[in-house]
């Protein structure tokens, strides 16, 4: 039998994912190579033959998206999966116009071929945009299902950037497991809180081996999106987060606008701090596409440690990573806080910044004197690490979800800054969940 030869494009998670549900086994397919892009340092790997199966005993060659023209002539591939996510239309189809030019078909994949089915109930968070508040959501879903008595596993999309075979099946339950699978800052900034409130959670790489091993210990399971990717598994309830910041782009970033398309509930997010036109013109997207969703409005209200210690201060603004670079923000909750709280200037990083750092400013222009903390390993750590301490500041302000103080040596003070979901309407997410999931 002749095989349909595959590239699939990707950055190191729904592409895996695509690959495990639906190509691993069937014998008509042969996947040749994947691609990597997004995430700095993920290619030049292997897919390993312990993860792609019987049919791939060398495993399948990870190449830069660059490659891709060259990959389908040299292979003469058939198809081309699309497999990343929170990118505009435009550059889907400008992906899809070099993939057809030399030949191949385009192919996007949905949630008939991709969502797997589990035996417990799943509740999954999603967003239009990285960076509109997913995690406080996932958070917030979590302590409310908790309160009901039941027993709540996370599963949060993948971010395997390192040996892929170690990670096929990550279990955190605590502080030591982070630094038992050499976690990076991405993966800390999105495990730690829920660790923090005694949630397990899980990651890695083979979703379904995940899923199967989360639902022996859960009553209820939390699919904790990342980027705007759709969720991996069918979901009995299916909230999508919306950010009136970024106006517009729930109808036009893939796949946030088929995440709103499904949503049981958007929550329309940062309603503190977003232009009220702007608010207005995010809760007439979701009606115009998606009349039948609950819309929930809610805050994300920031708090600081010690706020009057910014007043009058020359501050670094470190960021959310994702949030600024492929999330096109520019800026977050660590600038909204150093405004405020009446900071004298905002030191710009740029001139000081080093390796893969100064990268990420070349290829990223919007996001001017902010600093995004990068950290996809521990080379990159400690770029970030020497760009921070090598700019001349009086405090550094970190704006992430979790304490930088705890990974970097910093050689001057610094203060956190937090934030919560907190809903405004009469009925929140907690009264839903209630209604539907309630034991008694």
């Amino acid at each position: 039998m002749k095989k349909v030869k595959i590239i699939i494009m990707g950055a190191a998670g729904r592409d895996f994912h695509n690959f495990n549900v639906h190509f691993r086994s069937k014998d008509e397919y042969k996947v040749v190579a994947f691609t990597a892009t997004q995430i700095p340092g993920i290619e030049k790997r292997i897919y390993p033959p312990e993860l792609a199966g019987s049919n791939y005993p060398k495993g399948i060659p990870i190449y830069p998206e660059d490659k891709l023209p060259q990959l389908i002539k040299e292979h003469k591939v058939v198809q081309v999966i699309f497999a990343y996510s929170d990118v505009a239309y435009r550059y889907v189809m400008h992906k899809s116009s070099i993939v057809m030019a030399h030949g191949a078909d385009f192919r996007l994949m949905g949630p008939s071929s991709t969502m797997l089915k589990s035996s417990v109930p799943v509740v999954s968070v999603c967003a239009v945009r990285t960076g509109s508040g997913k995690s406080q959501t996932s958070r917030k879903v979590s302590a409310s299902l908790r309160e009901m008595g039941l027993k709540v596993v996370v599963v949060r999309h993948p971010m395997p950037y390192g040996d892929l075979r170690k990670q096929a099946c990550q279990r955190f339950a605590s502080y030591e497991d982070l630094e038992r699978f050499e976690c990076t800052i991405e993966e800390r900034e999105e495990y730690e809180l829920h660790i923090a409130k005694g949630v397990i959670v899980y990651a890695g790489v083979d979703y379904e081996t995940i899923l199967r091993t989360a639902e022996k210990e859960a009553d209820i399971i939390i699919w904790d999106g990342g980027n705007n990717d759709m969720s991996f598994y069918r979901s009995d309830l299916y909230i999508v987060v919306v950010d009136p910041h970024r106006p517009g782009d729930e109808l036009t970033y893939h796949p946030g606008e088929a995440n709103l398309r499904m949503a049981d509930i958007a929550v329309i997010n940062k309603i503190d701090t977003a232009d009220p036109k702007s608010i207005a013109a995010v809760r007439r997207n979701i009606k115009a596409v998606n009349p039948n969703a609950t819309i929930i409005e809610a805050a994300s209200p920031i708090t600081v440690d010690n706020p009057n210690i910014i007043k009058g201060k020359r501050v670094l603004v470190i960021e959310d990573g994702p949030t600024l670079t492929h999330g096109n923000m520019a800026y977050g909750a660590g600038t909204i806080a150093s405004e405020m709280l009446g900071a004298r200037e905002l030191v710009d990083p740029r001139p000081y910044a080093v390796g893969s750092i100064k990268t990420a400013f070349n290829k990223y222009k919007h996001l001017g004197s902010l600093l995004p903390a990068m950290g996809y390993g521990e080379a990159q750590i400690r770029e970030l690490e020497e760009t921070i301490n090598k700019t001349p500041c009086d405090l550094i302000v970190i704006g992430t979800p979790i304490d930088l103080r705890k990974l970097l040596q910093l050689n001057k003070p610094a203060i956190r800054v937090r934030y919560e979901l907190q809903e405004t309407g009469e009925v929140g997410l907690a009264d839903i969940l209630m209604k539907r999931f309630s034991k008694a």
